[in-house]
């Protein structure tokens, strides 16, 4: 099963923490967003997104997001495992489900394997 290198994860982890702590709601997307791209390659961590960013959307009665947010978390875990994801892909509803977009250089940094 895949598995986020160690710096990915402790990075997603902060993005997610970030999130919920931000003080105006301009600020609550982009952590999520890049807690997103990291997310991907595994499973439960980029369903977690998925649902968090659910909660997200039904705080501020952003139907639109809901309703994305819902069919993201049916397909995220089944994507992880099998691989197929689009790379760099942010999570919003406002993205298409499918579209790869460049993946910022520090978080590509921390997705490369570690040499044993």
């Amino acid at each position: 099963m895949p598995r986020l290198p160690d710096p990915a994860r402790a990075r997603y982890n902060l993005e997610m923490t970030a999130a919920k702590s931000a003080a105006v709601d301009a600020e609550r997307w982009p952590p999520p967003e890049r807690a997103h791209i990291l997310s991907q390659p595994d499973p439960w961590p980029h369903t977690r997104n998925h649902i968090a960013m659910f909660v997200l959307a039904v705080r501020r009665r952003d139907r639109r997001e809901a309703l994305g947010q819902i069919v993201r978390i049916i397909v995220a875990a089944p994507g992880s495992v099998s691989g197929r994801y689009p790379e760099g892909n942010t999570g919003r509803a406002r993205v298409g489900l499918l579209d790869p977009m460049p993946i910022p250089p520090d978080l590509a940094a921390l997705l490369r394997p570690v040499a044993p």
